[in-house]
C-alpha cells in the first residue's frame, strides 16, 4: 500500500504546499493593490481541484482499502465515518480560531496602511496587547495547517502524482492565506519583518503535521488504518473548500468567476486523472 520511495517526496511536496505562505506574505508587503479578480479565480481553481480529487479518487481508494479488510457493507460504513468525521475535526478547529486572528478570514493589501493609521500608538498596554493577538494568529495558523499537511501527505505518500495535484492546489490556497495573515499580524505589531516571519514560518506547521502524522501512525499503517485516514483526509478537503475557499473567492470576485475557477481546477484535475491511467 505505500512505498518508502515515495516519503522524500511526500515530504517535499507538503513542505512546498505550507511554504506558499511566505510567497503571499511578500506579494501582501510589495503590491500597492490586491487583484482580488485573481485570487478570486485562484481560490475556486484550489475547489475545485479538491472537491473533485476528494470525491472521484481519494473517497473511492479509501473504501477500495477498507473492502480489502471487512465486507463491503461495513467498508461503506467505516468511509462515510472517517469522511464526515475529517470535516467534523477541521470544523472544531476553525470553531476555536478567534474572528480577525482567523487564517481563513478575509483581509486585503489595502487594510496595511489603513490598519495602523487607526491604531492607538501611546500606551506600553497597546503594545504588549498588540504583539499577543500577532503571536495568538501565528499559532492559530499552524493549528489550521497541520491537517492540511497531513492531507498532502498521506496523498502523496500513496500515490506520487496525486499528491502533486493536491499539493498544488493547498499551495494555491496558501498563497492568499498568507496575505490574510501577514495584514492582521502586521496591523497587531507593526513590524513587517515579524509579520513575514510568522506567516512564513507557520506554513512549517503543514510538513510538520505530515512528520507528527507518518512518526505516529506507521507502526500501524495497515489496509485498514490506510483507508480511514483517506477517507478523513477527503472529508478536511472537502469542508475546507466549501467553507473557506469559496466563501473566500466570493469576497474577493464576482461570483461567476470564483465558478470558472472551480470548473477549471475540477477540469484540470479530470485531465490529469485520465492521463495517468
Amino acid at each position: 500500500m505505500i512505498d518508502d520511495g515515495n516519503v522524500l517526496l511526500a515530504f517535499g511536496l507538503t513542505l512546498f504546499a505550507g511554504l506558499a505562505t511566505g510567497v503571499g506574505s511578500a506579494i501582501a508587503f510589495f503590491a500597492r493593490r490586491t487583484d482580488t479578480r485573481f485570487l478570486a479565480v485562484a481560490l475556486g481553481f484550489s475547489a475545485g481541484v479538491m472537491i473533485y480529487v476528494s470525491f472521484v479518487e481519494i473517497f473511492r481508494k479509501a473504501y477500495e482499502a477498507l473492502a480489502t479488510q471487512t465486507t463491503e457493507v461495513l467498508a461503506s460504513w467505516y468511509t462515510v465515518a472517517a469522511f464526515f468525521s475529517g470535516a467534523l475535526l477541521i470544523a472544531v478547529i476553525d470553531k476555536l480560531v478567534p474572528g480577525y486572528e482567523n487564517p481563513h478570514e478575509m483581509h486585503t493589501v489595502e487594510e496595511m496602511d489603513m490598519g495602523r493609521a487607526a491604531l492607538p500608538q501611546d500606551t506600553k498596554h497597546d503594545f504588549v496587547r498588540l504583539k499577543r493577538a500577532g503571536v495568538l494568529a501565528a499559532v492559530a495558523i499552524g493549528i489550521h495547517n497541520f491537517p492540511e499537511g497531513l492531507a498532502a501527505f498521506s496523498a502523496a505518500l500513496s500515490d506520487p502524482a496525486l499528491g502533486v495535484a493536491i499539493a498544488v492546489a493547498i499551495a494555491i490556497h496558501n498563497i492568499p492565506e498568507g496575505m490574510a495573515v501577514s495584514v492582521p499580524i502586521y496591523y497587531a505589531t507593526g513590524d513587517r519583518r515579524k509579520a513575514f516571519l510568522y506567516s512564513f514560518l507557520s506554513g512549517v506547521s503543514e510538513p510538520i503535521g505530515a512528520l507528527v502524522g507518518y512518526v505516529v501512525l506507521r507502526p500501524f499503517f495497515t489496509p485498514m488504518v490506510f483507508g480511514l485516514l483517506f477517507a478523513s483526509v477527503a472529508g478536511i478537503m472537502v469542508y475546507i473548500s466549501l467553507d473557506q475557499l469559496l466563501p473566500s473567492a466570493e469576497e474577493y470576485g464576482e461570483h461567476h468567476l470564483c465558478i470558472l475557477g472551480v470548473f477549471s481546477g475540477m477540469g484540470v484535475m479530470a485531465l490529469s486523472l485520465l492521463l495517468f491511467l
